[in-house]
């Protein structure tokens, strides 16, 4: 019995608890036959910023109430690097946008090229603000009116609806 390091070639895409064989590189055959297969499961740590869904790679971004109300150019970090992207104007937390492609290769080449990457972007408000910023923003919010909040409109025709006498 003999230790040996052996390198092996781990494919992209793939994914935990999956295999590898290296031929030729396992236990002596028996009565002299060549040697068997050297097969490695592979273990994937988990990344602190993405999460993996078969080929398709999830994460979260947040962004501001000022980025997502007037829309803005944001940064987003996929497994190959950094990219561009543009929030729309009237963005609402828990929208998914879809990067094409910038997902996990296919393992071997097989079926679709890669996966998509999907970024959920979620409006964080801000806390501990000034007297100053809450009065700029009590009178912003005092010039707005129900056509700029759709779902808020709804809910309210939908309340109204199941507590009106019928």
């Amino acid at each position: 019995k003999v230790s040996k390091t052996v390198t092996v070639n781990i494919p992209a895409g793939i994914d935990d608890g999956q295999t590898v064989a290296v031929r030729g590189q396992g236990d002596s055959g028996r009565n002299g036959g060549p040697a068997g297969d050297l097969r490695v499961t592979v273990s994937v740590r988990p990344d602190p910023l993405f999460e993996r869904d078969g080929y398709d790679i999830w994460c979260e971004i947040p962004i501001t109430f000022a980025q997502a109300a007037m829309g803005d150019d944001i940064v987003v970090p996929t497994v190959d690097g950094k990219v561009s992207y543009h929030v729309p104007e009237g963005t609402q937390s828990g929208t998914v946008f879809r990067l094409r492609d910038k997902g996990v290769p296919a393992l071997n080449g097989r079926g679709r090229g890669r996966g998509d990457q999907y970024v959920r972007v979620v409006v964080e408000v801000p806390k501990s603000m000034t007297k100053a910023q809450k009065d700029k923003l009590r009178e912003f919010d005092a010039a707005l009116s129900d056509k700029n909040y759709q779902k808020r409109k709804s809910f309210t025709e939908r309340l109204r609806d199941c507590f009106s006498d019928k």
